[in-house]
């Protein structure tokens, strides 16, 4: 028993050392910018990073409106954010409905926080899904799913609050969640709706590209709307993103690994919180940050696949809608 723990005690404290020096590699936004006054809205902020992100836009005294697509666990997330702060009996907290796998639901929304709000300072576009490619899965409109939430509802909904978003003093913000798996998509402008994808199609990847090209072109559109765009990929985070892919044995398998590399949610949120608030960045649009930090990546983009890619996802998105006036 002696000698089990001689051995034992150790290993745990090596083991524990590595993942302390892991975490220190981990960029955490330092800035301590006040929000007074500023509204925020956060998608999928229920759980996960979204939560962490809303909570932290709370502290720095953001009124922060959580778009869910559950309203229940909305309203649940918002009085848990209440509980962290009993010195603030004034936080404001909103939950609302909001299904992005639904260009109804955005709509919807959107046109609430028009009769409600004449200006949004941030808007942090964070809910996304994943699921495997084994079987497809789609949206409400027909979608399949990871380009029609990650990509389609997100296009739609800030392209919906754009008027809101340019109706400051100060540039209002717009990030996106994005991920370096982008690095190993692709984008088939001829199948956006992956009809003819291959088996081997990264679809969840496929969509994180669409995402980093929408930021670029959206960058380029609202150059002189007072709005800024950012990207960011917040690591290999511990949430429920990928709960549809991941069977019981693969957490015996992926532990070890978990352990040193994964990061927490709260961790995983700090890019987005930088991105969201540090005032070095005022005058930068349209770049890929990770660890609070430009990210430089693998791809070569092309203005004419955003421009494209832009105009098709418009397409889809009208047609749809005229089909339910």
């Amino acid at each position: 028993m002696l000698s089990l723990t001689y051995y034992v005690l150790p290993t745990i404290l090596v083991l524990v050392l590595i993942r302390k020096y892991r975490e220190s590699k981990w960029a955490k936004c330092k800035n301590k910018v006040k929000l007074n006054g500023k509204i925020a809205i956060v998608t999928g902020a229920n759980s996960g990073i979204g939560f962490e992100i809303a909570k932290e836009l709370v502290a720095r005294n953001a009124q922060v409106i959580l778009a869910c697509r559950n309203l229940a666990k909305a309203y649940e997330a918002c009085d848990l954010i209440k509980n962290c702060f009993p010195e603030k009996p004034d936080v404001v907290v909103i939950p609302m409905e909001l299904d992005l796998a639904s260009l109804y639901s955005v709509k919807k929304f959107a046109e609430n926080i028009k009769k409600q709000y004449k200006e949004i300072h941030l808007l942090i576009n964070n809910a996304g899904v994943s699921f495997p490619n084994n079987k497809r899965v789609e949206t409400k409109d027909g979608f399949e799913v990871h380009f029609g939430v990650n990509h389609l509802g997100h296009f739609y909904l800030t392209n919906q609050l754009l008027e809101l978003l340019s109706n400051n003093k100060s540039a209002s913000r717009v990030v996106i969640i994005a991920s370096s798996l982008h690095e190993r998509g692709e984008i088939n402008l001829n199948d956006l709706n992956s009809l003819h994808a291959k088996k081997k199609s990264n679809l969840y990847a496929n969509s994180k590209l669409m995402n980093i090209y929408f930021s670029q072109e959206l960058a380029k559109r609202t150059k002189l709307k007072n709005i800024q765009v950012y990207s960011c990929c917040p690591g290999w985070v511990y949430t429920g993103l990928f709960r549809y892919s991941i069977k019981w044995y693969h957490y015996f398998i992926v532990a070890p690994i978990a352990f040193f590399f994964m990061r927490s949610p709260r961790q995983g949120a700090q890019t987005a919180i930088y991105c969201a608030t540090e005032p070095a960045l005022e005058n930068e649009t349209g770049l890929l940050y990770r660890d609070c930090n430009h990210y430089n990546s693998r791809v070569i983009f092309y203005d004419g696949i955003a421009e494209k890619l832009w105009e098709e996802s418009e397409n889809m998105i009208n047609s749809v809608i005229k089909k339910g006036a």
